[in-house]
Parts: C-alpha cells; sequence; structure tokens
C-alpha cells in the first residue's frame, strides 16, 4: 500500500430503500478504509430528479447509522455538483478531448435502424466528432466524449483480474445533455476524483462503465483509482436476488430482530473469507479484510447462517449492550418501551436469556416471564398443565418455597421433595410450575425464573395459579 491515504466511498442513488446488496458494498468500502487508517465518505447520486426521493435519503441514512457504518464528514449530494461537472466538460471541449454533437433523436434511431440492417455495429458514431467548428449550427446541442476508436482499453481489476475491452466496443458518451445538465458517467468521475476516492468498490453490474469512464480520466489527466468490483448476492437458489426470496431492504432485517454487529459479520462473510472464520468481530474484520479475499462468483444469501451468527453475537453481547440494542429494537418497531420495573427485571434476566436466542423477538418471548405483569394469562398449552391436581401440589409447594432459602440448591430439593411425596418427578412438576410463573409452557429454567423475579414476585404467581 502506498503513503496514499485509502479514501473509498459509498454512492447510492435515493430511488428506494438501502438494498442489502448496497449495504454489503458499504460494509466492504467501511471496512477497507477503517483497517487501512483511510477516510469513507458518503456521496447521495441524486441527479435523477423524477426518482430521487428525500424519504429514499432518509432511509438510506437510518439503514447506514443502524449498521453502524459512520462515514466521514457530510453526506454529498451529486446533484448539487452539476455545475461543476458541467464545467469538466467544457474543459474537454476546450482540450479536444469531447465536441459538440448537434445529431437529434431522430438522426440517431436512423443511424442504427440501417446498422442493424446492415448487420454492423449500433454503437452511433457521429457525424460531428471531426467537423469544423465554423459548421456549426445554432442549435440544440450535447456535449460527447472523444473515445478512442482503435485498440483496448485495459481494467487492472483487484477482484475480476485483468479485464480487456475493445475500443471499437466502446461509444462517443454524452457527458453533457442539450440542456446543460451532466449524465451520470461524468458526474460519477468528476466526483470520485474532486473527494479522493483512491479505491472504487462497487458491484461488477458497473466493470463495463469502468472502461467508458477510464477514458474521462486519462482525457482529464487525473490518477485512475483501484477498481474492485464485487459479484453480485443471488438468492439461495442462485438466481438474482429478488422479492421472492424475502427481506431485500436492510429495514426489513432490523425489524426482524437481527443485531447489527451480526448484520455486519454475515455481509462481510457474502463473497469474502478469511480462512475459515465464520463468527468476527469488527475489529478483527477490520484487521483481516482486503480485496484479495473476495472471490469472483456470486455470493448466496442464506439466512440459517444468518441466524446462526445472530444468536452467537447475541451471546457474546455484554449484557448492558445487549438491553441497550433490545430496547432501541422496540422502538424501531414501534413497540412499547420498557417500564423501569420491565427494564430491571431484563437486566437480570439477560444473562440466562441470551444461550438459544437467535433474534431479538426470541429473546423477548423467552423474556416473557420477566416483562408479564400478574396475574400472568397462560397460553394454551401452558393452561392444560396447570389442572386441578397440579394446582393442589403447587398448593402443598407454597409453604415450603415460603420458608426456604432463596438459592437454586434450597429451591431445588423442595420442589423435589414435594414431587416425590406425590410420587412424580420433578421434571414432571415443572410444567405446571412454568405455566404458574411465565404462562408459558417453554421457558427457562423454573428456579432461574425464581431467582430472577425474588421470593414474593413467585409466591404471588403461584397464588394466582391457584397454588395455595
Amino acid at each position: 500500500m502506498s503513503e496514499t491515504q485509502v479514501v473509498t466511498r459509498f454512492a447510492p442513488s435515493p430511488t428506494g430503500f438501502l438494498h442489502i446488496g448496497g449495504a454489503r458494498t458499504a460494509l466492504f468500502n467501511w471496512l477497507f478504509a477503517r483497517g487501512h487508517g483511510g477516510r469513507f465518505l458518503l456521496r447521495i447520486e441524486d441527479t435523477d430528479r423524477a426518482r430521487s426521493t428525500p424519504e429514499a435519503t432518509a432511509a438510506i441514512l437510518t439503514g447506514l447509522r443502524w449498521l453502524g457504518l459512520d462515514w466521514d464528514g457530510e453526506a454529498i449530494s451529486q446533484f448539487e455538483r452539476a455545475p461543476r461537472h458541467a464545467e469538466v466538460a467544457h474543459q474537454m471541449l476546450a482540450s479536444g478531448n469531447a465536441y459538440k454533437c448537434f445529431a437529434t433523436q431522430d438522426e440517431i434511431e436512423a443511424f442504427r435502424e440501417a446498422a442493424r440492417a446492415e448487420n454492423r455495429s449500433t454503437l452511433f458514431q457521429s457525424p460531428w466528432r471531426d467537423a469544423d467548428p465554423a459548421t456549426h449550427p445554432d442549435a440544440p446541442f450535447v456535449i460527447r466524449l472523444k473515445a478512442p476508436r482503435e485498440g483496448v482499453t485495459v481494467i487492472e481489476d483487484a477482484v475480476q483480474g485483468r479485464v480487456t475491452i475493445g475500443n471499437d466496443q466502446l461509444d462517443d458518451m454524452v457527458m453533457l445533455r442539450s440542456d446543460g445538465t451532466p449524465t451520470y458517467m461524468l458526474a460519477v468521475v468528476v466526483d470520485d476524483h474532486d473527494m479522493g476516492v483512491t479505491h472504487v468498490i462497487r458491484g461488477d453490474d458497473h466493470l463495463n462503465n469502468a472502461a467508458r469512464q477510464m477514458q474521462i480520466y486519462h482525457a482529464m489527466g487525473w490518477p485512475v483509482p483501484v477498481w474492485a468490483h464485487i459479484p453480485l448476492i443471488h438468492g439461495p437458489d442462485g438466481k438474482k436476488l429478488s422479492k421472492r426470496h424475502g427481506a431485500l431492504g436492510v429495514e426489513e432485517y432490523c425489524a426482524m430482530g437481527y443485531p447489527a454487529a451480526a448484520m455486519r459479520n454475515y455481509l462481510a462473510r457474502l463473497g469474502w473469507s478469511h480462512g475459515d472464520d465464520e463468527f468476527f468481530t469488527d475489529a478483527q474484520a477490520q484487521g483481516w479484510f482486503g480485496l484479495e479475499g473476495i472471490g469472483r462468483s456470486p455470493a448466496r444469501l442464506d439466512f440459517r447462517k444468518l441466524e446462526n451468527l445472530s444468536g452467537q453475537h447475541i451471546a457474546a453481547m455484554p449484557d448492558a449492550a445487549l438491553l441497550h440494542e433490545l430496547e432501541a429494537f422496540l422502538a424501531a418497531t414501534a413497540q412499547p418501551a420498557l417500564t423501569e420495573p420491565q427494564r430491571d427485571g431484563l437486566a437480570r434476566a439477560l444473562p440466562l436469556l441470551k444461550s438459544g436466542a437467535k433474534t431479538f423477538p426470541q429473546l423477548i418471548e423467552k423474556a416473557h416471564f420477566v416483562l408479564a405483569t400478574r396475574p400472568l394469562v397462560p397460553d394454551e398449552k401452558a393452561a392444560q398443565a396447570l389442572d386441578d391436581v397440579s394446582r393442589g401440589i403447587l398448593a402443598e409447594l407454597t409453604p415450603h418455597l415460603r420458608s426456604a432459602s432463596w438459592e437454586r440448591d434450597a429451591l431445588e430439593a423442595a420442589v423435589k421433595q414435594v414431587a416425590e411425596a406425590h410420587g412424580t418427578s420433578l421434571g414432571k412438576l415443572a410444567a405446571p410450575l412454568r405455566a404458574a410463573l411465565a404462562g408459558r409452557s417453554v421457558s427457562p429454567s423454573v428456579f432461574d425464573m425464581m431467582l430472577v423475579i425474588g421470593r414474593e414476585e413467585t409466591l404471588a404467581r403461584l397464588a394466582d395459579a391457584g397454588g395455595c
């Protein structure tokens, strides 16, 4: 790596939500910049005024913030830089690297129809390319790049390797429209140069664009950035990712309750690898990430892998951080905020809830016993465990618990003693006890629940269930 500071960028178009593929592109740029002590910039490519919306821009920023991908400086609006883009087009015009084209749309279409009829290339060859300026009419014109027509353009891509494109496949692309507005191809190059971008990491659907954009770099005498075109994400069936495969937007994954750290981990592994490592931290990812680890084949979305990683991240998260993320999840999904007693109870319960929960909703369901308020309404299966016989046994158990030392061994001994007195097992007595304490047939250990909610709450719930 040279002494030049690494600068990467993420440049989404604000025409919708932050797509999972875009999120991965942003992550790769963020990891590469952070890992090299560089800068990660954000540019909103809002030149398509008909489709760009403030709501989409807000959704993209919200998605990036949820993912934890912080950018350096302010987000840049490409639309606001239109005068600078036009300035460069006119500089190229003055240097002879571009020309005014007065061809109308009808003339261009007539050219292409003739080319198709003669079975030759339909790339438009403007008759104005080498025209004497003295012959220029007083009419609307576009500014076209004067692209080389012979030889080849070679893209040295950090992911795809050497890619060679014949210059006879490249057209004299329009850089400035007849109304004076810049095209996307010009704007991208000017912005990347002015922002000091050293590495362009983006989807491989832009690979052909690189060949055309290089002509602008060369014409302006600007250094060409390092290209890294990454394969797209496919669905589990190997086909292009679409709605039929499930969630496409980052906000959907947030709403499903995956921790942001798990999403970063999972997205990093979609198309990039570091040996056999699957679970890793941000610090490890930043230290390990390199363009050489990106594969050339499309990555496949795998929800089971995501869930597995999500569970590992939930289990590994410090309790205070996990509680903070749970509260943020409730707020993001418009669910009621925790009351102070619920928050305190959840904080006590988290150590025994973390393992086994793969998403925040699963963890919250496991925490039902500490979040619910009396009297608990048991679900259908739990209610079946509270028959008359079971209620009688719980009534007999209550005084034993009232006098027991509130420690796990003592509680377990008290329950076991009552179970044996009725010719049953501790495991069988756990079902009605669980129903009384949690209102659920599935919950943490009954003894863990007793320790978390305390003696008074335990006895009160047993009384509510008829166990006194």
